[in-house]
């Protein structure tokens, strides 16, 4: 970022509040990128591995607090900048990959909420996607002298051949003559189906004349007949982006971790074996989630021989090329950068109104450094918070001292959400500190 860019008011105001309440922008990610230049090549190279036809997967890991959300939606832009549909969800206890409760259900549903395309990037995006289907296939039976239904017929046929591709199709057929009609509720009741959203089959076959819905057991059929849909539907690819997996970890029974690694490895193992395409997956989590023995990922033999480390990459040496992404600490150096941009940001892109001087940048990673030690550019959001805190006094204070407010300051160390997990009926003697 060039010292004299000027930064839009509403990017401003975005970035500034989104830091201080210790959470990632959704606005001007580009303003406050800094570091993991190797980590972002590697991600450039699986989005355009979507693009032409691949398939990509990545376990984004992380201690908490050090850029893992970030890291996601700086992914998730380059996705939408590279033409492919994004779908995006935080992992929750009432959102899972694998369930028998609508959890898995509840998660699709999340994920196809947040659908977004470059055009539509704050999500809510299936509308625009399906209603351009529609409009191409308008466009091609006009140019070849055909009928629309036959045209949109023809795209969705390959559709068929995927599990529950027929309903699939059946409800897309909907929509096309609930548009062609002029039926809003036609229209509504193709989307609800689409989103996961009827609970009944009964329900959805009264609405729409299909006879099975999208529940818990088809999850992952259903992003894999949605990944060939937008790219039938003009689009690239599809890149799903998975936050927050540590709470598969945190689940207490040993089955239910079981059935959701064994869906990780379902995904895991088509992308791999060459199986899936036009999808990716990016999945954030900490490191107990995926080395801990007894409750990670490599407590699943099969996961844990097809995400180890590579032996060769040791004493500095980096392997980003395997599914395992791990961030990198960031320097010293890097947070000096990330302090400098937050500034220029603070000061709507005018160098005559930093709030500080640069020596105030050093003054403050030497407060930041004595406080906490080096966790404070290594997990850097608490310090980033404090920063911003400390810019925001200051504008609306202009009688007052940074060196006098840097001297009550106080910065503390970065912590998980929760210390400990609870331990389940297989692990009563156990207790894991995260």
């Amino acid at each position: 970022m060039s010292d004299t860019a000027r930064i839009k008011p509403k990017d401003r105001d975005a970035i500034l509040q989104a830091l201080r309440a210790g959470v990632v922008p959704r606005l001007g990610l580009q303003h406050i990128q800094v570091g993991r230049a190797r980590e972002v090549e590697e991600v450039l190279r699986d989005v355009e591995r979507i693009g032409q036809g691949g398939a990509a997967i990545r376990f984004v890991i992380g201690e908490y607090g050090a850029g893992k959300t970030f890291f996601l939606n700086l992914t998730r832009l380059i996705g939408l900048e590279k033409r492919l549909v994004v779908i995006n969800a935080d992992l929750a206890p009432d959102r899972r990959l694998h369930a028998s409760g609508g959890q898995a259900r509840g998660l699709y549903a999340e994920l196809l909420r947040n659908m977004a395309t470059r055009t539509k990037p704050d999500g809510g995006a299936l509308p625009s996607v399906v209603e351009r289907f529609i409009g191409d296939a308008h466009k091609a039976a006009k140019s070849e002298g055909r009928s629309v239904e036959e045209m949109v017929q023809q795209r969705l046929a390959p559709l068929e051949e995927l599990v529950s591709g027929f309903d699939f199709t059946t409800v897309l057929t909907h929509y096309w003559k609930a548009s062609e009609e002029g039926s809003e509720a036609g229209k509504s009741a193709a989307l609800r189906w689409l989103r996961a959203e009827y609970s009944t089959r009964t329900e959805a076959r009264q609405a729409l004349g299909v006879r099975d819905i999208i529940d818990d057991t088809s999850f992952y059929d259903y992003l894999k007949l949605l990944a060939r849909f937008v790219v039938i539907a003009g689009y690239d690819g599809l890149l799903i982006v998975l936050d927050e997996m540590v709470n598969l970890y945190k689940l207490t029974s040993t089955q239910a971790r079981s059935s959701n690694y064994e869906q990780i490895l379902r995904i895991l193992n088509d992308v791999l074996q060459g199986s899936a395409a036009h999808v990716g997956f990016l999945l954030g989590g900490t490191p107990e989630f995926l080395m801990d023995p007894r409750r990670g990922l490599y407590s699943y033999p099969a996961l844990q021989s097809r995400l180890a480390e590579n032996r060769f990459a040791r004493d500095g040496l980096v392997d980003l090329s395997g599914p395992v992404i791990r961030l990198q600490n960031l320097t010293p150096e890097d947070l000096y950068v990330l302090l400098n941009k937050l500034r220029h940001i603070h000061a709507g892109g005018d160098p005559a109104r930093h709030a500080v001087p640069d020596e105030a940048l050093t003054a403050f990673m030497d407060h930041c450094s004595k406080r906490i030690g080096d966790a404070y550019f290594r997990t850097p959001r608490n310090s980033v918070t404090a920063f911003v805190d400390l810019l925001a006094v200051l504008e609306q204070n202009p009688a007052a001292s940074w060196r006098q407010l840097l001297g009550t300051l106080e910065v503390a160390a970065e912590t998980p959400v929760a210390d400990a997990v609870a331990a389940g009926e297989d692990d009563e003697l156990a207790s894991f500190k995260l």
